[in-house]
């Protein structure tokens, strides 16, 4: 085989494009959206080579219009997943051993893929199946998924050349293997980027992946099979099952070749893996990884120096962009009442200035939410705060799932600082807000740091430097994520890593070198370059 200090291209952020009117992409997307729209897709199991289709379909339906059918998909029986595991363990070998720089080649030409010929294709997947407007699929789907791949494969690299210090007489080496067994992926709807990063960064790393998918993001994860497998991927690296999550994710922990889980979804469902591989500890081979992000309660504090427009912009976009099914969403505000008047008019002109409707429509800013049991949970929020005497809706609140499942952005004023939409993660296009008197600062920064068990993001406005130094400490262990005069959603790879603690996950940092190495199991070699000969040391004589 032949050797080299292999250089990989430098990892730059791909530019995010503007889908102005008679531009090229816009035009490119909208004749994918219409081509997809108007055919339906059949999306198999994944194993190996083939491509299993059990007979037993789901259907996957478009959000904004559930009527419409957009394709179907086959669920796998137990005997599916035992091939599944049993297909990757046997890819295992040839792949952890295939040179490292053909591995970042496979991602490097899977990255250029997304950006040149699949960016309509998996952009208008996203919007169709979704829900996402063009701007928001834009910077999931194309560009962030993009970055991954780009950053991941530098991050590999530098990990891969960060080795222990030798001597003339000692040559001291680190090696980076991958983990022995196979690494689950468990996958959420709301990111495509999320969906592809998860199986593609423990596989770039050398290992062998089991990808379940979420049921409301299929449509765009069939995009990106067939993105891995144009770039080159091996058949098996990455085995990909649909069906049910319990029958699932129990045949997986219940193999002794099971070597981690990389996840991203709700608290309750995370917990309860933990306890299961806890429960079945002693029968690993090793002490698996455990990676996951899970939900957020996420805020927004602004001190009395404030700028307001500052403020309610942040809260409009942090709450209501891709109608607040985000892990980062702004869903809880605390304004001081000298600003309030002045932001409460903001917030509901630009509320009432937004369009709602098919992301087909490029000039709609809200869609619709991802399927009906998100719907009705949130319409129940919503009713329950129009009746309780402690909440008031001040705009929004209105909702429709006659053709979509269409739930207007929702601001709800609460006198009772711990009221139930304040510590409740909702995922949707709702935020509470909390106005505090401004001499209560410091009591507020306590209020925020105890009301909620998520620690994912926040954000404080303040043009006060010692506001921002205060709160900056005060929320230390609040955010995983912080922001100083921004909204607390947005995580650019490369430059914000991404992840939070207490409830919300183990804060291992996906877009970093941080979350890679939590594939590796490195290895250290110590070679003694001319070995003593004689036991005695000098202190002997």
């Amino acid at each position: 085989m032949l050797k080299g200090f292999f250089k990989v291209p430098k990892a730059v952020n791909e530019p995010v494009k503007g889908y102005a009117p008679n531009s090229a992409e816009k035009a490119a997307v909208l004749e994918a959206y219409k081509k997809m729209w108007n055919t339906t897709i059949d999306v198999p199991l994944y194993i190996g080579s083939e491509e299993i289709r059990t007979g037993n379909t789901r259907t996957m339906s478009a959000p904004h219009d559930h009527q419409h059918i957009v394709g179907t998909y086959h669920l796998a029986e137990k005997s599916h997943v035992e091939k599944a595991i049993a297909n990757a363990l046997e890819s295992r070998q040839a792949w952890a051993n295939m040179a490292w720089e053909q591995r970042a080649a496979i991602f490097l030409k899977a990255a250029e893929l997304i950006a040149g010929p699949y960016r309509a294709r998996i952009n208008a997947a996203t919007m169709i199946a979704q829900s996402k407007t063009i701007h928001q699929a834009e910077i999931d789907a194309s560009c962030e998924l993009i970055d991954f791949l780009r950053f991941n494969v530098e991050f590999m690299s530098q990990i891969y050349s960060d080795q222990p210090t030798s001597d003339s007489s000692v040559w001291n080496r680190l090696e980076y293997r991958p983990l022995e067994g196979f690494i689950y992926a468990i996958t959420p709807f709301n990111f495509t980027a999320i969906a592809a990063n998860l199986p593609a960064s423990a596989a770039m790393m050398g290992n062998v992946v089991i990808w379940k998918p979420s049921d409301s993001q299929v449509f765009s994860a069939k995009i990106i099979i067939d993105i891995f497998k144009e770039a080159g991927l091996p058949d098996g690296v990455i085995n990909v099952v649909f069906g049910d999550a319990l029958m699932v994710t129990d045949t997986v922990l219940a193999s002794r070749d099971f070597a981690g889980v990389h996840f991203t979804g709700s608290t309750h469902v995370f917990k309860d893996i933990w306890a299961k591989i806890g429960t079945n500890i002693h029968h690993y081979k090793t002490y698996p990884r455990i990676v996951g992000e899970t939900g957020g309660k996420d805020f927004i504090i602004a001190h009395p120096s404030a700028n307001v427009k500052q403020v309610a912009t942040g809260i409009v976009r942090g709450a209501f962009e891709f109608q607040g099914q985000k892990c980062s969403a702004a869903s809880r505000a605390y304004i001081p009442k000298s600003l309030w008047a002045a932001v409460k008019d903001q917030v509901i002109a630009d509320v009432k200035s937004m369009k709602m409707g098919s992301p087909e429509d490029l000039s709609n800013f809200i869609t619709a939410v991802i399927h009906e049991g998100s719907f009705d949970k949130l319409a129940s929020y919503i009713d329950q705060a129009k009746k309780d005497a402690d909440a008031e809706i001040i705009v929004g609140g209105n909702y429709n799932k006659t053709k979509g499942y269409f739930i207007e952005p929702t601001v709800i004023v609460t006198t009772n600082p711990k009221y139930t939409t304040m510590e409740t993660e909702l995922f949707g296009p709702v935020i509470t807000i909390y106005v505090y008197e401004d001499a209560q600062w410091a009591e507020t920064l306590q209020l925020v740091d105890t009301t909620s068990e998520y620690a994912l993001t926040g954000a404080v406005f303040s043009t006060d430097r010692y506001a921002i130094e205060q709160a900056t400490v005060a929320l230390q262990n609040a955010a995983g994520n912080f922001y100083i005069n921004d909204k607390p959603t947005g995580a650019v790879v490369g430059q914000q890593p991404f992840g939070g603690a207490r409830a919300s996950g183990t804060n291992d940092k996906a877009g970093s070198a941080l979350n890679l190495l939590r594939w590796a199991s490195p290895r250290t070699i110590k070679e003694t370059l001319v070995a003593p000969e004689d036991y005695r040391y000098p202190f002997l004589g």
